[in-house]
């Protein structure tokens, strides 16, 4: 079944523990082939949805398909093809790096088991790990074999939360780089959680869940239009004063420190250029800039909350 246009596509999708909803009424589409960013603060419900979609969780409402398959009732058809990593690294400690990579090829059926093991082995580069035990990698490497262990089934769907938690930046470059060529050449779509905005701009498309509710999705510079949120710089002494008193002003909607200098941003354009510059003196500076993604997802996070 390939004559399906979204990897992905559900609607309403909902789920609750006890009395608590997780995740609310949420629908989703992600097109074959895409890269798709999936953000939230801790406890927004990401981590539910994908285990919805990999078929581990069943959704106590809603409707919709991965892969071509229901998402309620062809688990098993969806799970074959989808690759999931879990936020904590969750394949065995130890057995060496050889040994998971065997196991997880054999779970999945994998015909021609060892080809298939040294392929992943030399396209990650953990030919020098061969045999060291899972436990003794770093981060890092860690984070390599269980993309591989993802990949040895050859999937059409991987599902990454957080993949990239408590590795170093030179090490979440180079996982991304991974994921945007297995994109590109391969046409494996991608969904993945992350908190880190750089991550989030390296995706072709992005949904912002909070308290389990979608807040908005699109492209980058779709959300950012749709929200019509204006940004200013202000610079100078004390800043950390200021920010209180600007806080207080019925114009401003939200004023975030940035290193040594503020980020103010508010809908009312024509008002904040007014009233702004009778609140600041001489030694500081106020002019505008462009309304960056963070800037956008903090003040949705923001008004969640209330």
């Amino acid at each position: 079944m390939n004559d399906f246009k979204y990897a992905i596509d559900v609607r309403n999708v909902t789920k609750s523990f006890s009395k608590r909803v997780v995740v609310n009424k949420v629908s989703l589409q992600v097109e074959k082939g895409t890269v798709y960013g999936f953000l939230g603060p801790n406890g927004s419900g990401k981590t539910t949805f994908l285990r919805m979609i990999c078929g581990l969780l069943v959704p106590d409402s809603g409707e919709g398909t991965c892969l071509g398959h229901d998402v309620i009732k062809e688990q098993k058809l969806i799970k074959d093809k989808i690759g999931y990593m879990t936020q904590k690294f969750s394949l065995y400690t130890d057995l060496t790096v050889r040994e998971n990579l065997d196991f997880t090829a054999r779970l999945y059926g994998v015909k021609n088991r060892k080809q298939a093991i040294d392929k992943i082995i030399e396209e990650h580069g953990l030919g020098q790990f061969n045999k060291i035990i899972a436990k003794n990698l770093s981060g890092g490497w860690k984070q390599k074999l269980a993309l591989g262990a993802c990949l040895i089934h050859e999937p059409v769907l991987l599902l990454l939360d957080e993949p990239t938690a408590g590795v170093d930046p030179l090490a979440r470059r180079e996982f991304w780089d991974t994921i945007q060529k297995l994109s590109m050449e391969k046409g494996i779509t991608a969904l993945v959680t992350t908190h880190y905005m750089d991550e989030a701009e390296r995706c072709q498309r992005l949904a912002y869940l909070a308290y389990g509710d979608m807040l908005t999705k699109g492209t980058i510079d779709d959300i950012i239009s749709r929200e019509g949120l204006y940004t200013w710089i202000v610079k100078g002494p004390n800043l950390l004063n200021l920010a209180i008193e600007l806080r207080k002003l019925k114009e401003v909607e939200q004023v975030l420190a940035f290193g040594n200098i503020l980020h103010l941003s508010s809908r009312d354009k024509s008002e904040v250029e007014r009233v702004i510059p009778t609140k600041i003196d001489k030694n500081h500076e106020f002019y505008p800039v462009s309304t960056s993604l963070e800037d956008i997802f903090i003040n949705l996070m923001s008004k969640a909350r209330k």
